[in-house]
């Protein structure tokens, strides 16, 4: 996997100031307002929104946020405007980037994604410009265990649930299904497990360091703009 094709604001999150720790608070319940609209408030029956809760938790967002974010996706009028949206465009030296956002104001966020885009050197794309290079999968992470036996029958384990590619990445164990997928594949490992459907860049561009730079630059803008969830290249 390539660039930031996991949500690195979460990964951060135990660094970060009140004010973006509020930010990131605001991105999270999104996605729980938006997951309990489209699949229903009960995360045993709905996967996408279970997810969501495990997110949130894991970036320690308080129970009552969650509470209220539930109950805004499944009745409550706040944020009843609230969807998602993909932005699709090329980064410094070409890179190709997707951009996932949740909004209650489509038009403010894709001026914000646009002028982004231009101001680091990048263009905003239009639909399926870019889209074609990335797959949709769900991406499960674990520690890595320390005893080898152990874990290769993790990685067995996965297998047999039905990942399609298991690797060790970062000091994790990594594994890769479909979306559909996930929550078998997820139920494989116990622990500390992350898991999450991702767009995996299917080709890779290669590009120099002084311009690698510049493509962070711009991941990282856009991942501070309030509304955007992930952000993913496919740089190598």
């Amino acid at each position: 996997m390539s660039g930031h094709s996991k949500w690195s604001t979460i990964k951060r999150q135990k660094g970060l100031t009140d004010s973006r720790r509020s930010a990131v608070f605001t991105k999270l319940g999104r996605l729980i307002t938006v997951a309990a609209r489209l699949g229903g408030g009960d995360p045993n029956m709905n996967f996408r929104l279970r997810l969501a809760i495990d997110q949130a938790k894991s970036a320690n967002l308080p129970n009552d946020n969650i509470e209220r974010a539930v109950k805004a996706g499944t009745g409550a009028d706040k944020d009843a405007h609230t969807k998602d949206v993909l932005y699709e465009g090329f980064g410094p030296g070409g890179a190709a980037v997707m951009v996932e956002a949740v909004t209650d104001n489509s038009n403010r966020i894709s001026n914000e994604v646009r002028n982004v885009f231009t101001k680091h050197g990048g263009s905003l794309g239009s639909q399926h410009s870019v889209g074609w290079m990335f797959v949709l999968r769900g991406v499960i992470r674990a520690p890595l265990a320390a005893d080898r036996a152990k874990r290769e029958a993790q990685e067995l384990a996965l297998i047999d649930a039905g990942a399609e590619d298991v690797r060790e990445e970062d000091e994790q164990l990594v594994a890769i299904t479909t979306p559909d997928n996930l929550s078998k594949v997820r139920a494989a490992l116990t622990g500390s497990v992350e898991a999450d459907v991702e767009y995996i860049p299917t080709t890779t561009t290669v590009i120099d360091e002084p311009t690698r730079l510049k493509l962070h630059g711009l991941l990282e803008a856009l991942e501070a703009l309030d509304d955007v969830t992930r952000v993913t290249s496919n740089e190598d």
